[in-house]
């Protein structure tokens, strides 16, 4: 699993990275960072695709939003078990606590 988480976030960090830094034209003299390749790669996905290129960024985010959640609820699936036990620890601790003082 963590290569899978791996192999999610080093992509995400490198795209958001990008964008961020071409947004802004911080390019450190690089022209992979700078702006005018950055509007000039939303243009062309927008025109391949037929939509505006400023709803691009937002699509992406949602897509990487729902990505994740997916990636979280597989990760969540597969260590139930010991979630559960967790949760049950966390609120035996925080109940037992709670009860006993509650009466006076």
């Amino acid at each position: 699993m963590k290569y899978v988480l791996g192999f999610w976030a080093v992509p995400m960090g490198l795209f958001w990275g990008w964008y961020f830094l071409s947004l802004n034209d911080m390019n450190f003299g690089y022209l992979v960072l700078s702006r005018q390749l950055h509007d000039f790669f939303f243009q062309l996905y927008g025109d391949m695709l037929g939509i505006d290129p400023k709803t691009i960024p937002a699509m992406v985010a949602r897509a990487c939003v729902l990505d994740t959640f997916l990636l979280l609820g597989i990760w969540a699936f597969r260590r139930r078990r010991e979630l559960k036990a967790w949760w049950r620890a966390r609120y035996a601790v925080q109940g037992g606590a709670e009860g006993s003082s509650g009466s006076v």
